[in-house]
């Protein structure tokens, strides 16, 4: 299929706290576009400082999609994040706009963006449940360890702590017997079915690390410790995948107990800049994107509007 028959689509990513969600904005006043949200917490109702959610006024009328979809105890993976965006692309394309997908999940991002086939990997129910007994009786170290030992390219991409994408690791060498790994990067060779911009918006490290600090002083300061009671109040527990992401997790340990609130917070700032490296290597690893370096326009997000409108002028418009 020749670019020009192709579905138009923007891609605005980068890491926590950089800045995306006021950029996003701006592009979707800018191209006429409506923005799907490539972030695996923002889908979840009732979590709203934590995900650092945008607010309704924040929004400037521009619709936005996987906002506040779920409820926190339904499962949120990959393959539904595709299916739920597409669904969502197919609305916006109706409506003659352009979608734009802002979101720091880079794993969520490239297999809708390459539209990687994960079918294969529809599990195994008692292999998963075994994998899910030793996580819980040994830890999230132990099946790590084990994916060492099957697939290193695969562990060395996911971070021990994520327990949902080793089992799916796991699974899915059980299952076919071949690497997780080496299935994606056949996946991502293959051409995208959208005529694409793909823009990662970056920072100097220490500015990005001084704005996580803040950002989650901010989230204390709105009340993180009162929303992730009235989620425990619910019903949410730590084993769910809505309640393991950062700022719940760290702050259900205090509520629970488990540590003080100082070192819990200390944990969230120490964690979340660990986050932001992490997603940082993984957008250098893609293919095709424009790195958005917001010093080299002064900071300035008219600048940065006016550069981001340029590549699409070149590109997709």
């Amino acid at each position: 299929m020749s670019d020009f028959n192709k579905k138009p689509l923007v891609v605005l990513t980068g890491p926590t706290a950089v800045g995306k969600t006021k950029a996003s904005i701006g592009l979707a006043k800018a191209i006429g576009g409506e923005i799907i949200s490539a972030d695996s917490m923002q889908i979840y109702k009732h979590m709203d400082i934590g995900s650092a959610k945008i607010r309704p006024e924040e929004m400037e009328g521009i619709p936005h999609y996987l906002v506040d979809e779920l409820e926190p105890w339904e499962e949120f993976h990959v393959v539904r994040f595709q299916q739920m965006a597409k669904a969502a692309m197919e609305q916006i394309y109706a409506s003659r706009h352009i979608p734009i997908v802002v979101g720091g999940t880079g794993f969520y991002i490239q297999a809708l963006l390459y539209d990687i086939d994960f079918e294969k990997n529809d599990g195994d129910c008692a292999y998963r449940r075994e994998l899910e007994r030793i996580a819980g009786e040994q830890g999230g170290r132990a099946l790590h360890d084990r994916l060492k030992e099957t697939d290193p390219a695969a562990a060395a991409q996911i971070h021990m702590n994520n327990v949902k994408r080793v089992i799916r690791a796991l699974e899915f060498y059980h299952q076919t017997g071949q690497r997780i790994s080496e299935h994606n990067e056949r996946e991502r060779q293959k051409e995208s079915p959208y005529r694409f911009v793909y823009f990662v918006l970056n920072d100097d490290r220490a500015r990005i690390y001084e704005r996580i600090d803040r950002r989650v002083d901010q989230m204390m300061e709105a009340g993180l410790v009162d929303e992730v009671k009235a989620l425990r109040n619910m019903g949410c527990t730590g084993g769910m995948v809505s309640m393991q992401g950062l700022g719940y997790k760290e702050i259900l340990a205090y509520l629970n107990g488990e540590t003080s609130l100082e070192e819990a917070v200390y944990t969230l700032k120490r964690d979340t800049r660990h986050f932001a490296k992490r997603q940082i290597t993984w957008f250098k690893r893609e293919r095709e994107v424009i790195w958005i370096n917001k010093g080299e326009y002064g900071h300035s997000e008219e600048a940065i509007l006016a550069e981001m409108r340029r590549h699409l002028r070149e590109k997709l418009l």
